[in-house]
């Protein structure tokens, strides 16, 4: 249940435990005249990135812009943009921070996107995090809806309760995200139309490779009767199963993802979320085909270095 007690977790590591084990290195591998100065900056270095990143790094959000070409592209759709915002994690946007997810909001309304999307995780452990923030979450707008999927932390995955509890608090759930007027989709899709012309937005449940993720996203139920001709915008919230499952059993363009918030660190590119994902954030390609990872808005733990939130802007062009 390491899940709910992750932020103490993290202050202690950050704050007593690296500090404790950068003093025994020191003064095993450093000369002894200055074996104390050396674990005092680091103390001091440490403490300092805890704090930055938990009161300074935490509130640093951007808006990403980038395009996606494909021949499957009808023309109709042809300059087409899509909103995509990932991993709000809500319950840590009580009392005082509660203004970072009216910013996101704004920002993403400030877009007037033609497509929101939101790739999961709208909870940290419990949908009774959502009550309170219904009525920001209620005013994201877009021209053809906002389409919205589960992620990991949006099932009890971290509550040690019996089944029959785990299905209450799935249902409250998805009846918090339809109540605020987002088109929820379970391994289903929808087809959007300019005229004669159409595309699909499908929307799988949560898969992912770690045994721990729920296992629910099912490929062919999420595209049962989808035209192979049909370009196809797949949302699942984790990127494992791009190539575990997307590419080899549907032939979807593009899909977004989120889950690993980019690792919340990064440091001359690299991410410790690099330990367990191929594609932490950012593209991969598989000829036409492509993943967009997005590092998400928030996070269980209200820290991020080197790592701002972010909402992404996607442009849609027709190769044709």
């Amino acid at each position: 249940m390491i899940a709910r007690y992750a932020i103490p977790f993290f202050f202690i590591m950050g704050l007593v435990v690296a500090p404790i084990v950068f003093a025994l290195l020191s003064r095993w591998l450093a000369p002894r005249r200055l074996w104390r100065r050396i674990a005092l900056a680091c103390t001091i270095i440490i403490w300092a990135l805890v704090c930055y990143g938990s009161f300074v790094g935490f509130e640093q959000m951007e808006v990403v812009r980038m395009k996606y070409a494909s021949a499957d592209l009808p023309k109709a759709f042809n300059g087409y943009r899509i909103v995509q915002f990932s991993d709000a994690h809500v319950g840590t946007y009580t009392g005082s921070r509660q203004w970072l997810l009216q910013r996101a909001v704004d920002s993403i309304n400030a877009l007037k996107a033609d497509m929101v999307v939101f790739t999961g995780d709208l909870e940290n452990l419990h949908p009774e995090e959502l009550k309170d923030q219904l009525g920001i979450l209620r005013q994201v707008r877009a021209k053809d809806g906002v389409f919205t999927i589960m992620g990991n932390h949006d099932y009890p995955t971290y509550l040690d309760i019996d089944e029959r509890s785990k299905q209450h608090l799935v249902a409250l759930t998805e009846q918090y995200e339809r109540q605020i007027g987002w088109q929820l989709l379970l391994n289903e899709h929808r087809v959007i139309r300019r005229g004669s012309d159409s595309i699909v937005v499908a929307g799988m449940e949560n898969w992912g490779s770690l045994k721990r993720m729920p296992r629910l996203g099912d490929v062919k139920k999420t595209m049962a009767g989808v035209s192979d001709s049909s370009f196809v915008l797949m949302l699942q919230h984790d990127p494992s199963a791009w190539r575990a499952k997307i590419l080899p059993e549907c032939h979807a363009q593009l899909t977004l993802s989120g889950h690993t918030h980019g690792g919340q660190f990064s440091i001359f590119g690299w991410s410790p979320a690099a330990f367990t994902y191929d594609v932490w954030h950012g593209w991969d390609r598989e000829g036409d085909r492509a993943l967009y990872v997005s590092s998400g808005l928030g996070g269980l733990i209200p820290f991020r270095l080197n790592m701002p939130g972010e909402i992404v802007e996607i442009t849609l062009e027709s190769k044709n």
